[in-house]
């Protein structure tokens, strides 16, 4: 494994896949970024070492901790659980494993010597850790009914969502990630965001299957707006959506998520997971006009050659320029350069 693990802790290879999807599925702690797949995506989407760390006893695995390393001579040298997923850290059914996986961690982040180890956590877990006050998730429970849950958007935001349906929105699950990309692409573009790569989508739906959905809202048979959700035990968390130009006048993303959470309910989900955003942000405001709450997320890190904790996000004035740049830099351009960016950001 490295230098100085500790006796009992595994790295996954793919023949335990099946078990640690068993195992996630079972625990309580666990998340839809804590499955296996995550670690070929990662790997074959960016080109990182993966560390997927578990404590196994008598055969059955006791918890897990999946973590990414990230070198960038830009963004710097990075342990975490787990870049580009909102929640991670460790799922574990005992303390003991709980603590083992940690001190496992601990010291393969000293071992590798990266600037920092960073968790990603639902809950607070190291309370001595610094730990960024930035992100926020927002989840609810669904009424088993469809038409308590449209009653239950406040009357603003469910007249928007009327609004679309008014301009005869259509919508239908796609296979293929093109149409998708297209209004995503489009959408952080705007926001003068780096874009992921049509590969790293492409692997989200190979790898995960049916537990990846992509819902496309159209008019008159032209793409509006887009969707990318991920389904996992009784929830569904749409995790990467944007609208092309017409969106906004079309109110496409208020159809799109009233019409995932429409069809969640019907098939049997009773989690909506609307996802991380950042305090201050439109994205923030928008969940909340839903009538989610926001919760707090604890991303907790344990400094090792770094002396502050990393502040890699649009809301840092350093980086004001260059959104500004991007914005204004050609679609196609920024499609091309965005993925080489964003790949080690995390």
């Amino acid at each position: 494994m490295f230098p100085g693990a500790l006796s009992g802790i595994s790295v996954l290879s793919p023949d335990k896949f099946q078990a640690w999807d068993e195992f996630i599925m079972a625990c309580p702690e666990a998340t839809f970024f804590h499955r296996a797949g995550w670690k070929q995506v990662i790997e074959q989407a960016f080109g990182h070492k993966t560390w997927f760390l578990y404590i196994e006893e008598g055969g059955c695995i006791q918890g897990v901790l999946p973590l990414a390393e990230i070198d960038s001579w830009l963004f710097g040298h990075s342990l975490s659980a787990l870049p580009f997923c909102v929640y991670g850290g460790i799922a574990a059914i005992s303390d003991s494993a709980r603590t083992r996986l940690d001190q496992a961690a601990q010291m393969l982040a000293t071992y590798l010597k990266v600037d920092y180890l960073e968790y990603r956590h639902l809950h607070p877990f190291h309370h001595d850790w610094p730990t960024k006050d930035l992100y926020v998730t927002f989840r609810k429970t669904m009424d088993p009914d469809v038409e308590q849950n449209m009653l239950a958007i406040p009357r603003k935001q469910r007249a928007m969502v009327r609004k679309g349906m008014k301009y005869e929105l259509q919508s239908y699950l796609d296979q293929d990630t093109d149409h998708f990309f297209r209004a995503y692409s489009a959408s952080v573009h705007r926001l003068g965001t780096p874009v992921f790569s049509r590969k790293y989508f492409r692997l989200l739906k190979s790898v995960f299957a049916e537990d990846c959905e992509l819902l496309i809202i159209t008019k008159d048979e032209n793409v509006v707006s887009a969707v990318m959700s991920f389904y996992f035990r009784d929830e569904v968390l749409p995790y990467y959506g944007g609208g092309t130009d017409a969106a906004r006048d079309l109110a496409g993303n208020d159809f799109m998520y009233w019409e995932l959470m429409r069809r969640a309910c019907e098939r049997g989900y009773r989690v909506f997971d609307f996802g991380r955003s950042k305090r201050g942000t439109g994205s923030y405001s928008f969940k909340k006009n839903w009538g989610f709450e926001p919760q707090p997320l604890f991303y907790e890190y344990q400094l090792h050659q770094a002396k502050t904790i990393p502040e890699h996000n649009p809301l840092n004035p350093k980086y004001q320029l260059f959104i500004k740049a991007w914005q204004k830099m050609p679609l196609a351009l920024a499609n091309m350069l965005g993925p080489h960016i964003v790949k080690n950001l995390g």
